[in-house]
């Protein structure tokens, strides 16, 4: 009798810390940094392409509210997501999502994002979302970058 509540003394606490860890492992909710001009951003489309040898090409196609902000400076909130190792980036991505929130979970796809270059310096890896001011540059060539840029961007304190 004694063997038995001992067994299911262990097997309840193993499944309490179970829980347990599996509830910290959980990402915490994100502030959202969607505003009017990530919105025209998420308004990127692509139009499908077929080449005579089958291969499929994808181009970027910029809708009308979002070819207005071509070459416009604008303020943008985001989570930076690194694109090579380190602390600090000179370019970087920015996201409407935190880099440890699954990119491809959403109800709504991807989120969006763009390709930030600083003007000057780096900015310092954080998890803590920040502001970027630059110039927009909606790219057509892929092998120059993203689609959407932030060019001679800074971070706004």
């Amino acid at each position: 009798m004694t063997d038995m509540i001992y067994r299911s003394a262990t097997i309840t606490l193993l499944a309490f810390f179970s829980w347990q860890l599996v509830n910290a492992q959980q990402v915490p909710d994100h502030k959202s940094m969607m505003n009017t001009t990530w919105e025209r951003i998420d308004e990127l489309m692509y139009k499908v392409n077929t080449l005579d040898d089958g291969t499929t090409v994808y181009t970027p196609f910029f809708p009308a509210p979002l070819k207005e902000l071509d070459n416009a400076t604008v303020v943008l909130p985001g989570y930076m997501v690194p694109l090579q190792l380190g602390k600090e980036h000179h370019m970087f991505m920015l996201s409407v999502l935190p880099v440890m929130q699954c990119m491809f979970c959403g109800q709504n796809g991807i989120p969006p994002l763009v390709q930030v270059t600083l003007k000057n310096g780096k900015a310092r890896f954080s998890d803590v979302p920040f502001k970027i001011k630059g110039r927009i540059h909606l790219n057509t060539d892929l092998e120059k970058g993203a689609e959407v840029q932030i060019l001679d961007a800074e971070v706004v304190k």
